[in-house]
């Protein structure tokens, strides 16, 4: 779980700010969103493949072009 120290007179806004980037950072936004509504198996699977296959492209198109 991110944690900030807030610092003498540090405006809240700015704490806030600060503790939403770490939260950014450490991957808890997206794990939240992830977990918002089921998912049905079938369709991890297809979102996985999806993923696969566009690192695979850009894998592919990176060493198209070192040649």
């Amino acid at each position: 779980m991110p944690y900030i120290k807030v610092r003498d007179g540090e405006p809240f806004e700015k704490a806030f700010k600060r503790f939403t980037k770490s939260c950014e950072k450490a991957g808890l936004m997206a794990e939240i969103r992830k977990h918002q509504r089921y998912e049905k198996p079938s369709e991890a699977r297809k979102r996985k493949s999806n993923i696969a296959r566009r690192k695979m492209r850009k894998l592919q198109a990176a060493l198209n072009h070192r040649r």
